[in-house]
Order: structure tokens, then C-alpha cells, then sequence
């Protein structure tokens, strides 16, 4: 069951509304500075969930250990790592961010392996190091232009790949218990959706900004993409093992790259774009395979 279609289709379109999701920041951050954005933004996603809930989720199969471990999630997952993503894509650009995104699946492979016992095939590892590698390679020529304070702001992406990777295996344990994928979004994102709005309240020049419509409705869009990404990643993740949905869903950069070439005009085509596409194309297509 872990290599169904369904678990490949769930995480190949969770690929791809993360992907879209980095460059529609880039529109967003426009209107509105990413503290107060992200307070639209989960929130959004929120709503519809809350929406969904009463057609899924029926209150004799509640398991309150699984419901407890998806609220303490919310607390860092979307919440901590949608503050990470917003500020990174608006300080180095949402090439850079995703990038360093699609570390995630270091860290989720190895506390699956850790805490779920999961197993990693030979030809796996080789396609989880081809996909981070290049992820890595398709921005080798913009690391080099970084300065000292540059280098150090990769810590906010880092910090989000590793809190990312981290809560897939978790989440799978939650799921095992109580296999609701809706449940864990509606719950882990109402906390969420809490923690930024009490964040956007704290004074500070966000709020002293004039306000512009368009922010809300940008963030919004960004926040249902991102919403829909993390649902279609809980629902591979409790049918398939994360040693296989955490590598896919990491080669979303890819479609950040793709988009930002056609709609920020903001990447050239040359032989390291190429031999990184290649890389990491052929790194899917191990897993898919194997």
C-alpha cells in the first residue's frame, strides 16, 4: 500500500502546491511584511479545513493521545515555519528558500528510521542524495555571492527544513493512532493559526504599515496552496512509509525554479540548471522506481 498510486499522486501534488506556494509569496510580501501575512495566511487555510471537518471527522473515533500530539505540532507546524519561509523568501528570495527546504527529507528519513522503524533501500538513499543534491546545485552560483550575514540567514531556512522533516515522521505516529488526515490539519492548524495572530498583535513596525487589500488576498491564496500542500502530505504520509513521501515532496524546489523562470523572470537557463534538473529528476524517478 506504501507505494500505491494514490500515496505517489497524494505527494506529487503536495510537490506542487509547495512549489507554487514560494513563488505566490513573492506577490504576497509585495502588499504585506511576512508577520502579518502569516496571520492571513494559516489562518485562511484554517477556515477551510474547519469546513471540511464536520464531513470527516466523527467524534467516536477521536483519539485524544494522537489529537494531543497534533496540537503540540501546531505549535511549531505551519505556525513557526511559515514565519521562517515568509521571512527567508523575502530576504533571499523564494529560489534560495525552497532550496534549503528541500533538506527536509535528511532530517524526516532520519527519525523515521529512528523513531518508526522504517527501512531504506539501497537505490533510496542514492535518490534522496541525488534530490538533495540537486536542490543544492540549482543555486551553487548564488551561494558564492553571499556575504558572512548572508550565510548566516540560511539558519532561518535551515531551521524550517529541519522543524519540516521533523514533524512528518511525527505526524505519521499520530496518524497510525488516529488515521484522519483532516483531523491532524484542522487541529494542528487552528493552534497555528493562534500562535501567528497573537504574534501579529505584538507591536512592531508590521502593524505600522499602511494597509493594502491586496496583502490579505495574496496571503490568502498563499495560505490555501500551502493548506492543501500539508493535507495532501498527511494523506500519503498515513498511507505510505516517509522514507518515500518526504524525499518527493522535497523536490518541490523544482517547481519553485520552473515558475520563478516563467513569472519572476528571476533564473537563466544554463548547464548547471540543466545537470541540476537532470539530478534531480533522476533522484525522483530512483524513488519511484525502487
Amino acid at each position: 500500500m506504501g507505494d500505491s498510486p494514490i500515496t505517489l499522486a497524494l505527494a506529487l501534488f503536495s510537490t506542487l502546491a509547495f512549489g507554487a506556494a514560494f513563488v505566490l509569496t513573492q506577490f504576497a510580501l509585495r502588499w504585506m511584511p511576512p508577520r502579518l501575512g502569516a496571520a492571513f495566511s494559516v489562518p485562511s487555510s484554517t477556515l477551510l479545513f474547519w469546513c471540511l471537518a464536520p464531513f470527516s471527522i466523527r467524534p467516536a473515533e477521536v483519539d485524544l493521545n494522537a489529537a494531543g500530539l497534533f496540537a503540540v505540532i501546531g505549535l511549531l507546524f505551519p505556525a513557526v515555519v511559515t514565519l521562517l519561509n515568509f521571512e527567508t523568501n523575502r530576504l533571499m528570495g523564494p529560489n534560495i528558500a525552497g532550496a534549503v527546504g528541500g533538506l527536509a527529507p535528511l532530517f524526516a528519513v532520519l527519525l523515521a528510521v529512528m523513531l518508526l522503524g522504517e527501512h531504506v533501500r539501497f537505490f533510496q538513499l542514492f535518490g534522496i542524495a541525488a534530490i538533495a543534491a540537486g536542490v543544492v546545485l540549482m543555486y551553487s552560483g548564488q551561494w558564492k555571492a553571499f556575504t558572512v550575514r548572508g550565510l548566516r540567514l540560511l539558519a532561518l531556512p535551515l531551521t524550517a527544513s529541519a522543524i519540516r522533516g521533523f514533524v512528518q515522521p511525527v505526524i505519521k505516529l499520530g496518524l497510525e493512532r488516529w488515521h484522519n488526515p483532516i483531523a491532524a490539519v484542522v487541529i494542528g492548524y487552528t493552534v497555528s493559526s493562534l500562535v501567528l495572530i497573537l504574534a501579529a498583535l505584538v507591536p512592531g513596525r508590521a502593524l505600522e504599515q499602511t494597509f493594502d487589500i491586496r496583502g490579505p488576498l495574496w496571503f490568502a491564496a498563499v495560505g490555501l496552496c500551502n493548506g492543501s500542500a500539508v493535507l495532501s502530505m498527511y494523506a500519503a504520509l498515513g498511507l505510505g512509509p516517509v522514507t518515500l513521501v518526504s524525499p518527493l515532496i522535497a523536490s518541490y524546489p523544482l517547481v519553485t525554479l520552473l515558475l520563478s523562470f516563467r513569472f519572476l523572470k528571476c533564473e537563466r537557463v544554463d548547464a548547471r540548471l540543466v545537470a541540476a534538473v537532470a539530478i534531480t529528476v533522476g533522484g525522483v524517478v530512483l524513488l519511484l522506481v525502487t
